[in-house]
């Protein structure tokens, strides 16, 4: 796997950008780790966790920069999702691009192709 994404609000990523820093948004500052999802995972985090909101960013993210701080742990029904240990620079990222959610919360399958 050679990329994992975020989703967050479009204002969290300018900030970001701004500081040249990620520490996480509140869920993550909250568990001690970036949240992140696979490809696979993305598409239901979106209707979970971010049903109903516009103005989002779907990030991608190279692993490989990552190295030690990604690691994988259990989460919903026990699958591995990857978590990111300590803040996120912008420059890490590979893509940006405004993630938008239908009426039930899923994303154009369009942006997790990968």
């Amino acid at each position: 796997m050679s990329h994992v994404y975020k989703i967050m609000p479009r204002a969290e990523w300018i900030a970001a950008q701004d500081a040249r820093c990620f520490k996480g948004s509140a869920a993550d500052l909250r568990d001690g780790y970036i949240h992140l999802s696979t490809a696979e995972q993305a598409a239901e985090t979106a209707r979970l966790h971010f049903a109903g909101q516009d103005g989002l960013i779907l990030l991608r993210i190279s692993v490989e920069p990552l190295g030690e701080r990604l690691r994988w742990e259990p989460s919903r029904g026990g699958r591995l999702f990857p978590h990111l240990y300590g803040p996120l620079d912008p420059a890490e990222v590979a893509a940006a691009q405004p993630l938008e959610l239908n009426v039930e919360g899923w994303p154009d399958p369009g942006p997790l192709e990968a």
